[in-house]
């Protein structure tokens, strides 16, 4: 039966129903970046990571510097009212783990639930616009380690990478036009309970000691690729696109002395 006028809703109950829904969706969003007002969950068992198990007696290490380290990871709004809603920056400052330079290796992890959400300086990075708020934060951290990536299940995210044969890397070079200190990767990334394999790029910086390294690199992942649903709410009209924009700045030292550097020494 087709509603009278007077059953149609007003104006300004319309109105109030998206405001609900806006914030439905700022508060419930599930990715999101570092803010120092933030104090990271405790990394309850956190624990130096285990040798990898490529890693031989004698081999020269280089330790991830947490410290000087960084790893966010950003989402964008999506649906037809993504426009009510916030893109989100996620980051760990919290890396452990090792590289081996001379065989190409090099292995790293971090915690779901040590991860910050919308520090306001990677948003800036990030060229995201809007300003959520600390409400709408912290729904989107709850909703992030428990909705979505089910951290109490899979607290860790893992990385094992390994250089690529040099032909292939001079192939891909020559198609992007990259410069000497560009190198290609195989990377097997763990999120989720789900192993992926990629290829990274990573821009590698070594000092002329061999005592230090710098690495970065950006890659885009697909969250479904890790048995993920990304977030959405009234029926996808506000959700999380599929695709994240993964990026990392990593600094690696020889100084074995560094807290939370990750695997113990060669021996």
């Amino acid at each position: 039966m087709p509603l009278s006028r007077q059953d149609c809703p007003s104006m300004p109950y319309r109105r109030a129903l998206l405001a609900c829904a806006c914030a439905a969706l700022t508060a419930c969003s599930p990715f999101g970046a570092p803010p120092p007002a933030l104090t990271p969950a405790p990394a309850a068992g956190a624990a130096t990571m285990a040798a990898p198990a490529w890693q031989q007696r004698g081999m020269r290490l280089l330790h991830i510097a947490p410290q000087e380290s960084l790893l966010t990871i950003t989402v964008r709004r999506g649906g037809a009212l993504a426009r009510l809603g916030h893109d989100h920056v996620v980051a760990s400052r919290s890396l452990q783990g090792v590289v081996a330079p001379r065989a190409g290796r090099a292995a790293f992890q971090f915690r779901l639930d040590e991860m910050s959400v919308d520090e306001d300086g990677l948003r800036q990075a990030a060229g995201l616009t809007t300003t959520p708020s600390a409400d709408a934060i912290a729904g989107t951290r709850h909703n992030m380690l428990v909705r979505v990536l089910e951290a109490e299940r899979y607290p860790w995210v893992r990385v094992d990478a390994r250089r690529i044969d040099a032909r292939r890397v001079d192939a891909r070079r020559s198609e992007a036009g990259g410069e000497g200190n560009m190198a290609l990767l195989d990377a097997d990334i763990t999120l989720h309970g789900v192993t992926r394999a990629v290829q990274l790029p990573v821009r590698i910086e070594e000092a002329a000691d061999g005592r230090s390294l710098q690495a970065s690199g950006s890659l885009l992942l697909k969250q479904s690729d890790f048995g993920i649903v990304p977030f959405a709410i009234l029926g996808g009209a506000m959700a999380v696109q599929d695709q994240m924009e993964l990026a990392f700045r990593i600094t690696a030292r020889a100084d074995l002395s560094a807290p939370g550097s990750g695997a113990g020494p060669g021996r």
